[in-house]
């Protein structure tokens, strides 16, 4: 704020500032409520203090300061706390002085027995250039690391300022990071590497956007660059909504560019997560997600092992991961999402960290994919054949969403993240680890009934061998207009009830307040407002009064033929190591 208000830089006033003394005071956390002197290793720095209280360190000549991922939101949260403290336990056991950096105090990483130092303090450039002042002069000769890789986006956004700082970062290259963030710098390496991506352009103008979209067709997405969990991430489906979602992005990150790219429809999203050893691919494991894309990854239900990909695709997928390792010289863990159609691959985005699924393939496969990227970052010399393909059963990490805590919140799955938790499962097959998922996160087996509201005729179609699963089973099947008379000319039998703004009964919400729906299946089309108040009424009122809903079509699809083959009590209960043994 200081160096906005005078017209300089951030730099410029912390030298200034030291120049003067006027520098933070290292302070002990009291952790004994002031009954007795707390000696503990939780610290803070403040300008209140006129003496720091210096904590004797542990001999060593090498320290790594880890910083975690700052306040819990949504897109931030126990899936990084979880990587930053698995990196520290590798770099304690390596005899390396360990120092965390988070302040969230609900985090395993803000527990000070867990580091040799936990500073409780904000994640940025200022801060961290405190700490690593004060760390050096406690030991002129220790050299001290920063380990950027395992708290989420928050500690990659300081990964340039850093480098140009001269502090000495362990693992990927932060020029390679940029490389990756930066839209139009990872558009040309792929580009280089011939690497097909989706079509895209920096945005100049809302003028320009508008001739661009037209130009390769609706629907476009709108990215920021810089950002966690699909912030201001949006789909447009005519210039109206680009221009509103435009000014929405440019609020959100103004300093980094806005990237419009063309959005794949009906194509399938897939991850690989992994760890890159000095160019080279190390360990990876490639997870496929139900929903196509336009869900954002957080709350994408994730496969894995894939249980419905080419191996042709898969092939692909390692190719162009091992072009992009060896151009960015990874040292470290990374995740690149794709788009699968038809066999043909394009790159989404390429993350220089972990990902929040990294704990996930790390249970699943039974390889610890952090302990070994903090392996590799020390410069450890690691090989071996991992096993992450061929397994013998199949887990699902489902998403767990607090709409009923948001009140007027849309309970449907866009490009930006609204998942606030996630449950994975393991199975012998996809439909038991499924089923298992879904239960895990408070749904509820449908016993008798299904409301079913599916727009646009594709939508009808592409379900309709579900919805014929879901009569076969004996369900009571509720329908509005359009569906009803869409199965009746199919010979599917279902009992018309009408939407609530048509103002007659049985409508859709009496049916909801009395109990009559176990579960509800709204797949919007988009349309009229009419028809989107009309969806957004009953989504809402499914998550107030509790009662099942799925939005997505291929998770509509998964469900019906999991419903079909497993009953409840064909789900069995296993611990961990009777499905994974490395």
């Amino acid at each position: 704020m200081i160096a906005k208000k005078l017209k300089t830089t951030e730099e410029k006033i912390r030298v200034y500032r030291k120049q003067h003394g006027i520098v933070p005071k290292l302070k002990h956390i009291d952790t004994l409520a002031a009954e007795y002197p707390a000696k503990t290793n939780y610290l803070y720095l403040t300008y209140h203090g006129e003496t720091s209280e210096f904590l004797k360190s542990p001999k060593s000549l090498k320290k790594a300061i880890v910083l975690g991922s700052g306040p819990y939101r949504i897109g931030s949260s126990v899936e990084f706390d979880w990587c930053s403290v698995t990196a520290a336990a590798t770099l304690r056991s390596k005899g390396i002085q360990t120092i965390i950096v988070n302040c969230n105090p609900e985090t395993v990483s803000t527990d000070y027995d867990l580091a040799d130092k936990l500073y409780f303090e904000e994640l940025t450039l200022e801060r961290i250039s405190d700490i690593l002042d004060i760390e050096k002069q406690t030991d002129g000769k220790s050299q001290v690391s920063l380990v950027l890789g395992f708290g989420g986006q928050v500690p990659n956004n300081l990964a340039m300022s850093a480098y140009r700082a001269n502090y000495h970062i362990l693992g990927t290259s932060p020029a390679s990071i940029d490389q990756a963030e930066n839209r139009d710098k990872f558009s040309k390496l792929l580009d280089k590497l011939g690497i097909e991506q989706p079509a895209w352009s920096i945005l100049k103008n809302v003028t320009d956007a508008v001739r661009f979209a037209k130009t390769i067709g609706y629907p476009v997405l709108i990215r920021p660059s810089y950002v966690l969990s699909g912030s201001a991430m949006n789909v447009a489906y005519s210039a109206q909504e680009l221009k509103k979602f435009l000014q929405q992005a440019t609020q959100v990150s103004s300093e980094h560019p806005v990237v419009i790219s063309k959005f794949m429809e009906m194509a399938k999203e897939i991850e690989i997560d992994g760890v890159g050893q000095e160019g080279k691919l190390l360990i990876y494991a490639i997870s496929e997600h139900v929903e196509n894309a336009g869900v954002h990854s957080g709350d994408a239900t994730i496969v894995l092992p894939p249980q419905r990909l080419y191996l042709e695709t898969v092939r692909k997928i390692k190719e162009a991961t091992k072009k992009i390792i060896a151009e960015l010289k990874i040292t470290g863990p990374f995740n690149i999402q794709f788009l699968a159609k038809d066999n043909k691959i394009l790159v989404i985005e390429l993350n220089l960290r972990a990902s929040r699924s990294f704990p996930f393939v790390s249970k699943v496969t039974g390889y610890n994919f952090v302990e070994i990227a903090t392996q590799v970052m020390l410069g450890e010399k690691l090989s071996g054949d991992y096993k992450t393909i061929d397994l013998d059963y199949v887990a699902v990490k489902a998403p767990q969403f607090s709409f009923n805590r948001i009140k007027g919140a849309d309970p449907r799955l866009r490009v930006e993240m609204s998942s606030t938790g996630e449950v994975a499962c393991f199975g012998n097959d996809l439909s038991e680890s499924y089923l298992k998922s879904l239960l895990a996160t408070g749904f509820k087996w449908p016993k008798k009934s299904i409301f079913l509201s599916i727009g646009g005729s594709k939508n009808k179609l592409d379900l309709l061998s579900s919805v014929k699963k879901l009569d076969k089973l004996g369900f009571k099947l509720y329908t509005t207009e359009h569906t009803y008379l869409f199965l009746k000319e199919n010979n599917i039998n279902s009992s018309r009830v009408y939407k609530i703004s048509e103002n007659k009964g049985p409508s859709v919400l009496d049916l909801l307040k009395e109990g009559e729906i176990d579960l509800a299946i709204n797949i919007s089309d988009g349309g009229s407002p009419k028809v989107e108040s009309d969806g957004y009424v009953i989504r809402r009122n499914c998550i107030d009064l509790g009662i099942p809903l799925v939005t997505n079509l291929q998770s509509a699809e998964l469900l019906a033929s999991s419903l079909e083959s497993k009953r409840i009590e064909d789900l069995e209960i296993k611990s961990w190591d009777e499905y994974v043994t490395v």
